[in-house]
């Protein structure tokens, strides 16, 4: 088990150069915005705006802090999120503007490029146990504090800390946090 821990995330520009990004974890380690073949980052929004196009990109995104946005996404429906919604998928190239409903909100985006990887995000409360499948798994606590034990070690998580479990491997939650599960599928 790795753990990437809050206060080591990596700050950088957004692509479109109007926001700071906090880039949790990516792969391949050290790949750009331009060449990451999986991505999971947060972002502070303080505006209303178009979102950065990624091309071949396939986006998740849910609400950490703030009142909520609304998503209008080319080809769809307005999706309004909120802290209590479920992650929400769509394509990171289809265009796509945001509308804050009251304030400023910190996101969390999981992306990855279409062809090589698929991922599922999913909410998840302590105690809990996580499965075991053929996709890498990482843990990002959002609130409180997880124990996580996956056999062979165990590790405590802070808010926004994050545990990246090897595929195959079952890990059991304890504490009183809840946060993320994210899972990363290799296509071949």
């Amino acid at each position: 088990m790795q753990i990437l821990r809050s206060g080591t995330h990596k700050r950088m520009p957004w692509k479109n150069g109007r926001g700071e990004t906090v880039e949790i974890a990516v792969f391949p380690q050290g790949a750009t915005v331009d060449t990451f073949d999986w991505r999971v980052s947060m972002a502070t929004v303080a505006e209303d705006g178009a979102f950065s196009v990624f091309p071949g990109i396939d986006r998740t995104l849910s609400i950490l802090e703030g009142h909520g946005m609304e998503l209008a996404i080319e080809d769809r429906e307005k999706e309004l999120l909120t802290q209590a919604s479920a992650p929400y998928p769509f394509p990171a190239d289809a265009p796509t503007t945001a509308r804050l409903t009251d304030g400023t909100i910190t996101d969390l985006n999981v992306m990855t490029r279409r062809g090589r990887f698929v991922h599922v995000v999913e909410t998840i409360s302590v105690p809990a146990t996580i499965e075991p499948t053929d996709a890498l798994t990482l843990l990002l606590c959002h609130h409180g504090e997880m124990q996580v034990t996956d056999g062979e070690s165990t590790e405590i998580l802070g808010e926004l800390d994050c545990a990246i479990l090897p595929a195959g491997r079952t890990a059991t939650l304890t504490g009183s946090g809840h946060g993320f599960v994210i899972r990363l599928e290799e296509r071949l």
